[in-house]
């Protein structure tokens, strides 16, 4: 088998992070990353969190089935989530998969990798979950960041610039939230250890990273196994918080039963670490909230909101909502609309339940009606949309420090727009004269002052020069 291959990244930055990783991997090995039409390996990292992203690997493997027709050797590995839940039963669908691996069996895919192209015969998967954190960092090179894979964003990976670093934390969850999946197909948690993590997040800005974003699945829970050391999270945060080089610090995702009031403290107390907080509500309702398994309730949320906003008035919150959950009523749906005005959240990421394999909610009634469901989702969409307006619009003429990330897809009458994000993580266009985007910009600061605010971005112009 000719070693190119291409991944393609589905779901949340973890995956992000582990496609960068197993990338690095392959190319210390000989691999060489190649567009579509020239790769021979196609790697899908894969989300199950809902129904739609499985949906979406069979419709790509069943696409990568037609174009091997002219491309015999074709094969395909297929990793994550769903590769975790569904297995070898890939072998059977699709006889050109010839990798499955979950999240912990990722450390071992590149060996597995390299057997596959010496033996055109084999067929492995790596399935099983690991006691403690699979570290695999320290066994690679570092590798120039124009290295690293494009990932796409119509399958859900969001985009990094060349300053910007993912550093997992942990792996798993022990939460067991009865709508949610992570628990069996990330397994049980496992903090990584400490001293590995301050030594990739050094190596990292070493490498030119000037924000880093710490990642698991519930990193208010880091250290409360035996992997931290006895390191908590609010630690955790002030040793990387600490490192020099580093202008931001980000985190993500926190689950409110476990926000320690260190964690909150921190947001007052330390300088780069960015205000802004992704704090998944779910639902407004504690009659729904008690079903879902949250442990947490509308008064605990609003204690954490107003504690947070005491010691960062400035502070961007964004939440996850799921709609049409088993037995949610319309009462309880319009609990949700009152906690979403209520909070204020900048933006939210909003979901119609599905049923998904093995968890609690399966057995869970009455469903709600598709249609229902969908009518609510809207609802609730709609309302975001007005609350984002708002609180966008409440930003024009103010200043901000922008990391640019890339040329903007907005290019207005030939005038040249970079886009980057300000410490809210809020997405900024900034035009430019053509003498300074002519530049390399990525990775770069820039003082700007937003003078527009979009549906779902801002605009602005430079006021000083980029550093």
């Amino acid at each position: 088998m000719d070693k190119t291959f291409h991944i393609v990244t589905f779901g949340c930055q973890m995956n992000v992070n582990d496609s960068d990783w197993l990338t690095r991997a392959l190319v210390c090995r000989g691999w060489r990353q190649a567009p579509e039409d020239e790769a021979w390996l196609f790697v899908l990292n894969t989300c199950s969190v809902r129904d739609k992203p499985e949906q979406k690997v069979y419709s790509e493997l069943g696409r990568l089935d037609m174009h091997r027709k002219g491309k015999p050797g074709l094969t395909a590995a297929v990793g994550g989530c769903v590769a975790q839940q569904i297995g070898a039963g890939f072998f059977e669908r699709f006889p050109f998969v010839r990798l499955v691996f979950g999240s912990d069996g990722i450390a071992q895919a590149p060996d597995a990798l390299d057997q596959l192209a010496e033996d055109p015969g084999a067929r492995l998967a790596l399935l099983d979950f690991e006691a403690s954190y699979p570290e695999r960092e320290a066994l690679l090179q570092p590798m120039p960041k124009a290295a690293l894979p494009a990932y796409d964003a119509d399958a859900g990976a969001p985009e990094a610039g060349p300053a910007q670093s993912f550093v997992n934390i942990m792996q798993g969850c022990d939460n067991f939230c009865a709508y949610c999946i992570v628990p069996y197909t990330r397994g049980r948690q496992k903090s990584r250890q400490p001293g590995a993590v301050l030594a990739e997040c050094r190596a990292r800005v070493e490498q030119g990273a000037r924000e880093i974003t710490l990642l698991g699945q519930n990193v208010n829970s880091f250290g409360l196994d035996a992997g931290g050391a006895g390191v908590g999270f609010a630690e955790l945060l002030r040793q990387v918080a600490a490192i020099p080089g580093l202008l931001r610090l980000r985190f993500t995702t926190s689950h409110p039963k476990d926000i320690d009031p260190a964690v909150v403290r921190a947001f007052g107390e330390l300088e780069n670490l960015c205000p802004a907080l992704h704090l998944p509500l779910q639902a407004g309702s504690d009659a729904v909230l008690l079903r879902m398994g949250r442990k947490y309730d509308r008064a605990r949320y609003l204690d954490i909101v107003q504690a947070l906003r005491a010691v960062r008035p400035d502070i961007a919150l964004t939440t996850d909502l799921i709609v049409g959950f088993p037995g949610e009523t319309e009462e309880d749906f319009a609990q949700t609309l009152e906690m979403m005005e209520r909070v204020a959240f900048e933006s939210s990421f909003s979901f119609r339940y599905s049923d998904r394999p093995g968890v609690a909610s399966l057995r869970m009634g009455p469903k709600v009606p598709e249609d229902v469901g969908q009518e609510r989702l809207l609802r609730l969409q709609s309302l975001q949309n007005g609350i984002t307006k708002e609180s966008l619009k409440a930003l024009e003429g103010r200043e901000a420090n922008v990391l640019l990330e890339a040329p903007s897809r907005r290019q207005d009458e030939g005038q040249p727009f970079w886009r980057g994000r300000d410490p809210g993580g809020r997405v900024v266009n900034v035009r430019l004269s053509s003498d300074v985007a002519g530049t390399q910009l990525g990775g770069r600061m820039l003082r700007v002052r937003v003078v527009e605010a979009k549906n779902h971005s801002l605009l602005g112009e430079k006021v000083g020069p980029p550093w």
